[in-house]
């Protein structure tokens, strides 16, 4: 009996055990996970009918398809400016409101919740309040511009003016995520490693970037990394406030994929799969290069 008992107490009974406590994980990744990113590389290589079932191998033919619509490379390049115009803003943003928020100056836990405060929102809430805002005709937007003696204009009707106004209302939601992280990252500076800085002389700007910046550098790859898939995986923004308008300047790739699958009864799913692996390989090299090239600056204490 004993040596029975000690056999299930071995690896074998270890590594049951182990099955047995991922197996809810395990279910849900294959489901949600697994499952949908298999079905999407097989709808890659099949073409559809009328309504979307697969019925004909294809082979790259979509990924051809693809390739060959100029609303394809037109959807990358908004992509791109969409990164540049979240990312960097809302990171910087967040950073110049935690470095101010440890001056000591008076009231900081109020402007620490009210700068955090946007995380609470979803994306549906916030773009119905930027909605509003850029109402072109009693929002607040065109309001102030109206109080300085400034013609209205079009935030979210203007081809030039639609991305950027989307890209505002981006870097308001998710300042708040990244004042909280940066915010728990400052708290875990060494209080005697700041007094130590102070004590050498450095105080305002040197003692930011000689030593507040760099001992931040983990949260700032953290949310350089983080933000950037995210912006590369934006939908509900745009869907609500412009749906990829005027004349496609706030169609991101996602949104491309979303037309071509459902959008105006397209169900071409083949092709707007092929766009979604384009765009899973584009999440992983940004993802690649970000940890090869940023992690090497980056200073774990």
């Amino acid at each position: 009996m004993e040596a029975r008992a000690t056999r299930e107490r071995g690896p074998t009974g270890e590594r049951r055990l182990a099955l047995l406590y991922l197996a809810p994980s395990l279910i849900i990744f294959a489901i949600f996970v697994f499952y949908p990113l298999g079905r999407t590389f097989y709808l890659s290589t099949m073409g559809t009918d009328i309504i979307g079932r697969a019925n004909k191998f294809v082979g790259l033919d979509n990924f051809t398809a693809m390739f060959g619509d100029p609303g394809f490379f037109k959807a990358l390049g908004t992509t791109a400016l969409f990164v540049l115009f979240t990312v960097v803003p809302a990171i910087a943003g967040a950073l110049v409101v935690v470095l101010l928020l440890e001056s000591r100056i008076s009231g900081q836990r109020m402007f620490r919740t009210v700068f955090a405060l946007p995380f609470a929102f979803s994306v549906a809430t916030a773009s119905v309040i930027f909605a509003l805002i850029y109402n072109p005709a009693v929002g607040m937007a065109n309001g102030a511009l109206s109080y300085l003696g400034v013609d209205r204009i079009g935030w979210l009707t203007e081809p030039d003016l639609a991305l950027i106004s989307i890209s505002i209302t981006t870097v308001w939601m998710t300042l708040g995520y990244n004042v909280l992280v940066l915010s728990a990252g400052v708290g875990a500076i060494p209080a005697e490693v700041v007094e130590a800085a102070r004590l050498d002389g450095a105080t305002g700007w040197r003692l930011h970037s000689r030593i507040t910046i760099p001992m931040l550098s983990p949260q700032l790859f953290f949310l350089v990394v983080i933000s950037t898939i995210h912006a590369l995986q934006s939908f509900g923004q745009i869907h609500i406030l412009t749906k990829g308008g005027p004349d496609g300047a706030t169609s991101t790739l996602v949104y491309w994929i979303y037309e071509k699958a459902f959008s105006y009864g397209s169900s071409d799913f083949g092709t707007a799969s092929a766009a979604a692996i384009v765009l899973l390989v584009i999440v992983l090299v940004c993802t690649g290069i970000q940890f090869g090239v940023l992690e090497r600056k980056v200073h774990y204490r």
